[in-house]
């Protein structure tokens, strides 16, 4: 067992990915599967890499021992995760004084050539300093910074991978190490930084429009298209809190704390509360066609409802029917 299951074993986190190494990592992950109920994969044909999905969301990983461990240890990035474990025994590698390190909370490279080798480190060892509450030792945090123009070279998946794991200290780090500003990411927006639920509201205060050109999730950019597409409220009256939650929810509070307007989220807080559970009526009972117009009316029903202005199906009918375009006849 080597890399982040033993660092974290040791820090007693919870594990949840395991990384075995092994020298048939195919036959070893199909016999794991068959004992565990998971679903094994070939990660990497080139590299002979094997994963077991199961099914609480847990994977474990075979990969290749092609020689001594130490020798697979050395081509890792961090001392922390060069330390591997003998399964059912207790025989420890750690030819880079990785327990040393964590219990001194350090980060070292185990080479000169870490950042180089794969610069998506260059983002992990901030990330890892954020996590863990460790810090990179001065001659590690050396190397980063040489290397910093390095960290556009990852795929962008991978980038986005890291980044969505830190806070804002996280991104202050990546700032004051060089590493944001070729990203694209700024610290402008980090000042409304908040208690915020969303995972990737940081995202948006840091990279802005900019996170629409990154690989994310269709979720994540609907997300962030609807915090810098919106307005804050004009005052907190009933109908000025239903537009604008109209527009965000289920993101409000979120947009809220983006344009720096929080005090009114005790009115949009209000507003959920009192949310009815069934619509005054239809549309199929507003003897429409169905089409835009019914869409229209609808919605202008829910603002009324929402306003005070009507509160039963009688006046919600009324007011369709005093509020429908004129259908117009052949020219």
């Amino acid at each position: 067992m080597v890399g982040g299951a033993v660092r974290d074993q040791t820090l007693g986190r919870q594990v949840l990915d395991l990384d075995v190494a092994l020298a048939d990592p195919e036959s070893a992950a199909r016999r794991y599967a068959r004992a565990s109920g998971g679903a094994p994969f070939p990660l990497s044909e080139r590299h002979g890499a094997w994963r077991v999905a199961l099914e609480d969301g847990r994977t474990v990983d075979f990969t290749p021992l092609t020689g001594p461990i130490a020798d697979d240890l050395a081509t890792r990035d961090f001392s922390i995760n060069a330390i591997a474990e003998r399964v059912g025994r207790e025989e420890i590698v750690d030819p880079f004084g990785g327990r040393a390190d964590l219990e001194a909370k350090r980060l070292r490279a185990v080479a000169e050539t870490v950042f180089r080798d794969d610069p998506l480190r260059l983002l992990r060892g901030p990330r890892l300093e954020d996590e863990l509450g460790f810090q990179l030792v001065p001659e590690t945090e050396q190397l980063l910074r040489r290397d910093a123009e390095l960290v556009t070279q990852p795929s962008r998946e991978r980038v986005v991978g890291e980044l969505r794991r830190l806070s804002v200290d996280g991104f202050r780090r990546l700032d004051e190490l060089g590493l944001l500003q070729p990203l694209g990411g700024s610290l402008d927006g980090l000042g409304r930084a908040g208690a915020v639920g969303h995972p990737d509201y940081n995202l948006v205060l840091v990279f802005g429009e900019r996170l629409l050109r990154l690989p994310v999730s269709n979720e994540t950019k609907r997300f962030a298209r609807t915090l810098l597409r919106a307005e804050p409220p004009p005052n907190d009256s009933p109908r000025a809190i239903h537009r604008f939650r109209r527009s965000t929810e289920p993101w409000a509070l979120e947009a809220l704390a983006f344009l720096g307007a929080d005090h009114f989220e005790e009115a949009v807080r209000t507003a959920r509360a009192a949310d009815p559970k069934r619509p005054l009526v239809r549309g199929g009972e507003l003897g429409l066609p169905p089409g835009p117009e019914v869409g229209r009316l609808l919605a202008e029903i829910e603002e009324e409802r929402a306003a005070g202005t009507i509160s039963t199906k009688e006046e919600a009918l009324e007011y369709a029917r005093r509020h429908a375009s004129p259908v117009r006849g052949d020219s």
